[in-house]
């Protein structure tokens, strides 16, 4: 179960509406580096979470809730910056002031359009769950697989995109309200990294950990290719060197060596087409 308060995790203040930079704040509420995923993800892998340690699940569903307060706090931006959007494309100085300053080139009424359209008709300027170009978001970017570690590494880089986009939006901001949220939004990406990075220690770090899942024999896989760095110029020439083309593997379990792709099995050769398949009967033998 879930309770509420209704003062903001952190406050959020506006002192110049934008409503262009208002858009761009939906990219961190729906987009695919947003706050949506992120909360979604920490909380359907909280909620699958097994073992006989229950704080990991503890930690998750911890985390995944103060996500939501930051849907809350991008979403009070949002409707923050469209305080004075124009309701209707007549009104006087409307494209002007709104985009001809930034989106020169273009025809004014149609970037005014795309830009505002949603936020007027669907939502009464108020922020929606769906990226910068109004495009949804459809939870195909929840990533909760059962194992904690590799859960763990899809958070590392989940937080990583996620700051990307923090600090984007924190240099194209010019309000210095818009700049103070986005700076603790950015600190506590930073936390949650570590976070993740913390788990993936306590569980062994990546000796301990890879490859994932740990529960599957290493006896059982190729134990020629297994470690190879597989190189795919057509003449032969040898991949530019790097960590993984030579010396201890990661995990400690084997060496990084450098093996030419070639063809390891034949060309296919399919049987003739089934007679109740609907193909030409010159495949059918």
């Amino acid at each position: 179960m879930f309770y509420i308060d209704k003062r903001l995790q952190y406050p959020v203040k506006v002192t110049n509406p934008d409503p262009q930079f208002a858009r761009m704040l939906q990219q961190a509420i729906g987009g695919v580096e947003g706050e949506i995923r992120v909360a979604m993800q920490y909380f359907f892998q909280g909620w699958g979470a097994r073992g006989p340690n229950p704080k990991y699940r503890d930690m998750l569903l911890h985390t995944a809730t103060e996500e939501l307060g930051h849907i809350e706090m991008l979403a009070t931006a949002v409707a923050l910056n469209l305080e004075k959007a124009p309701a209707s494309l007549q009104e006087a100085g409307a494209v002007d002031a709104v985009v001809g300053a930034v989106m020169g080139g273009e025809n004014p009424r149609h970037v005014l359009e795309g830009m505002l359209h949603r936020h007027i008709l669907s939502t009464g300027m108020a922020a929606y769950p769906a990226n910068s170009d109004g495009v949804p978001f459809d939870m195909s970017h929840i990533y909760a697989s059962g194992n904690l570690a590799a859960d763990m590494y899809c958070n590392v880089a989940a937080e990583s995109t996620g700051r990307v986009l923090a600090v984007r939006l924190y240099n194209a901001a010019h309000d210095q309200g818009m700049k103070d949220m986005l700076h603790f939004m950015i600190a506590r990406d930073t936390m949650h990294q570590q976070q993740w990075l913390a788990v993936i220690e306590e569980l062994g770090g990546h000796e301990g950990v890879l490859p994932i899942p740990n529960s599957f024999p290493q006896e059982m896989e190729d134990q020629t290719h297994n470690y190879d760095f597989f190189a795919s110029a057509a003449d032969g020439t040898p991949p530019m060197p790097g960590r993984w083309t030579g010396g201890p593997s990661m995990d400690g379990k084997g060496e990084f060596t450098v093996f030419q792709n070639v063809p390891l099995g034949e060309e296919p050769n399919l049987g003739p087409a089934r007679p109740d398949s609907g193909a030409q009967k010159e495949q059918m033998g």
